[in-house]
């Protein structure tokens, strides 16, 4: 059950990354003036998408401490680094954002890192 924290604190974190990204670029550019800057980001934080990507965040938090009472934290931790390989791909389904070879060699190695790390 322990690694289902894990594996919930990393999906909670994608989805909470890929939804504000979302609702972020539909809100378009950040205004340059102080006060349109405050208002553009009070609008987005009363956005139901993006709180739910802050409860997802929340909920992470406590996937996260239910792990950490199961599970060394030297040991778990290197799985979150799946959160950055999975917001590659999906960043490049649902945003086209590009994903070059380095990106895919640079995910490769984390996955590597993460099989070679969880060993000992």
């Amino acid at each position: 059950m322990s690694y289902v924290y894990v594996l919930c604190t990393v999906l909670l974190t994608v989805y909470g990354q890929i939804v504000i990204k979302w609702q972020v670029l539909a809100a378009g550019a950040l205004p340059d003036e102080a006060t349109q800057k405050i208002e553009f980001l009070a609008r987005l934080m009363l956005n139901p998408w993006i709180l739910s990507g802050l409860a997802a965040a929340l909920l992470a938090s406590v996937t996260w401490m239910a792990a950490m009472t199961k599970l060394p934290l030297s040991h778990a931790y290197p799985f979150t680094t799946l959160a950055f390989v999975l917001v590659m791909v999906l960043s490049g389904v649902f945003f086209s954002e590009a994903i070059t070879p380095l990106k895919i060699a640079g995910a490769a190695l984390v996955v590597l890192g993460i099989i070679v790390g969880s060993q000992g």
